[in-house]
């Protein structure tokens, strides 16, 4: 018998029969996250339904040294739960649920394989709200959202899936247990060891259970699509209305391209606004509509605001985001190669400006598309790889749109993690003795490199 059927026969001890799939057993969707980079059908995949049972699959992998990958949703856009062909995956699909609403504390209490959109259903039925929000609510994992550290529309009142996190249950590559669940807001108790779980991507222990903060429901919405006569007046717009109104909910900015591109898409492609302004801005504030029709008639006087247009209901609010919402198309509609950074805020105008200059210096008749979340410092830059020489010179594309970050001072992954695809060039932004500091807690916590190998780290 071999190393690897030894390994399985007792996987299949630990965790039942039907827990324990190999070969064609084995769903497609388990072959690669929605990046689709270079999928392979792992040895076995696990399905455990509890910590025990998690703790006891990594503790048997961990003595017969087999590497193993973790897999919430497989919604993650970095290849970051991707599997070897040699390499168990592990999902955690099976840990499935809602443990505990606490009122008192405004805590939900779940486990890693609840999907993030029951958690808002269930914080809502509540009379609370669960801020984090993405696009792929509807599939991703809330312990693959605190893995890679998620983002989405929200981060600008809220902050990142690491803001909404108390606590963790994590299990170590041997099979430890670390209990680091915790209600409270404030505990000073020594090292926050849970954060080193929070962005890790499963390289360094695989989460199994989360305290998360609720926050208040929202009382009110309004929604308005802002048309602004360049990027400093989106900045600037930005905190008067942070000043006025408060943080907003979402500030979502749009060059002309991408506008144009997403109006294009709709179902009834009517423009809400002219499409040759410089800049657009789409915004959700809890204000009321009357307080922010107010503001931008005052915007509009200054002239940082040169038309608008503000949603009256909540369809017609949903209307004006499905043209920010395009990007979800994009693998249907283009080949698109996609980048996720983040920048100074008051540079990301400069820099989008410098690397247009850039890549159609390089190759004429490029077609790339910006948008981003702006006040989080967060900017989405796409290029349709149809318009570029064939084949696609993806590597000189990567090369050169990482320098142009790196020379700015910016982060080469503002929110969909390094995983694979981003791992070479992480060196753009971080230098070489964190990297050494890095690569030493990862010795740490998995001294064989068994978690998630060759994720991360270069």
């Amino acid at each position: 018998m071999s190393e690897l059927q030894q390994t399985l026969t007792q996987l299949r001890g630990a965790l039942g029969e039907a827990a324990v799939l190999t070969g064609e057993a084995i769903s497609p969707q388990h072959h690669s996250d929605w990046t689709n980079n270079a999928p392979a059908r792992p040895a076995a995949l696990l399905l455990p339904r509890n910590t025990e049972q998690v703790a006891s699959a990594l503790r048997i992998c961990h003595a017969a040294r087999q590497s193993l990958v973790p897999q919430g949703g497989l919604t993650g856009l970095a290849a970051g739960a991707e599997p070897r062909a040699y390499d168990i995956a592990l999902s955690l699909e099976r840990l499935e649920g809602i443990e505990e609403i606490d009122s008192a504390a405004a805590t939900i209490t779940v486990r890693a394989g609840t999907r993030l959109e029951k958690i808002q259903q269930a914080a809502a039925e509540a009379g609370f709200l669960f801020p984090l929000d993405l696009g792929a609510r509807g599939s991703c994992h809330i312990g693959g959202n605190i893995a890679t550290n998620a983002g989405g529309n929200s981060v600008i009142r809220y902050g990142m899936t690491r803001d909404q996190v108390l606590g963790l249950e994590v299990v170590l590559g041997d099979g430890r247990v670390l209990n680091l669940m915790n209600k409270m807001i404030k505990n000073n108790t020594g090292y926050d060891l849970k954060q080193c779980f929070i962005g890790s991507e499963g390289t360094l222990g695989v989460i199994t259970r989360a305290v998360l903060k609720l926050a208040p429901a929202r009382s009110s919405m309004a929604t308005a699509l802002c048309a602004l006569p360049d990027y400093a007046s989106a900045v600037s717009l930005l905190r008067c209305l942070q000043r006025e109104l408060g943080t907003p909910e979402a500030y979502e900015l749009m060059w002309p391209d991408y506008y144009q591109l997403g109006v294009s898409w709709l179902e009834n492609p009517h423009a809400p606004l002219n499409d040759n302004y410089p800049l657009y801005v789409l915004l959700d504030t809890c204000a009321t509509r009357e307080a922010l029709e107010r503001f931008l008639d005052r915007a509009m006087e200054g002239e940082q605001v040169l038309d608008a247009v503000l949603s009256s209901s909540e369809s017609q609010a949903r209307h004006l985001w499905k043209i920010r919402e395009a990007s979800g198309e994009f693998p249907t509609r283009m080949r698109p190669l996609s980048f996720d950074v983040s920048l100074p805020i008051g540079r990301i105008g400069e820099f989008v400006d410098d690397i247009c200059q850039r890549l159609e210096a390089q190759w004429p008749g490029q077609r790339s598309y910006y948008f981003g979340h702006i006040g989080d410092s967060n900017l989405h830059l796409t290029l349709d790889c149809n318009a570029l020489p064939q084949p696609a010179p993806l590597l000189a594309v990567e090369e050169l749109v990482y320098t142009a970050v790196g020379d700015m001072g910016g982060s080469i992954s503002a929110e969909h993690g390094i995983g694979l695809l981003k791992r070479d060039f992480l060196h753009h932004s971080v230098d070489p003795q964190t990297l050494a500091v890095m690569r030493q807690l990862k010795q740490s916590f998995d001294p064989y490199n068994l978690l998630n190998p060759g994720k991360v780290l270069p």
